[in-house]
């Protein structure tokens, strides 16, 4: 398996593909195979995350924070429209970081779960 491998999860940047290549080093082919199955169940998508976000000017405010686990915060923003669209603006304008931070404690975890 190459490191190229990587690159076929949809809406990966440089910062998390170099990322996910310092953390999977050390580990054989057979590992990076079965690393990245997991992780690969478990990422989510930025632009995902945006689409998502911009549901909250339709009155579904809050669902990205429920699919990043952030659950009091997204019943927060269901619960307040959003902070009044605000947090649903903000949240637009973050989608990116917020999968990023999402996705990399997915990674950890997915490592941690096969034991690598």
């Amino acid at each position: 398996m190459n490191d190229f491998s990587f690159a076929m999860l949809p809406g990966i940047e440089a910062e998390e593909m170099l990322w996910l290549q310092e953390l999977t080093k050390s580990y054989t082919p057979e590992n990076k195979q079965r690393f990245l199955a997991v992780y690969q169940g478990r990422r989510k998508d930025p632009q995902t995350i945006l689409i998502v976000s911009l549901l909250g000017f339709l009155g579904v405010a809050g669902v990205q924070r429920f699919l990043v686990n952030q659950i009091a915060m997204g019943i927060i923003y269901f619960i307040t429209l959003g902070f009044c669209g605000i947090g649903t603006i903000i949240d637009a304008i973050n989608s990116r970081k917020m999968a990023w931070q999402f996705n990399k404690k997915e990674a950890m975890a997915s490592a941690a779960l096969l034991g690598l």
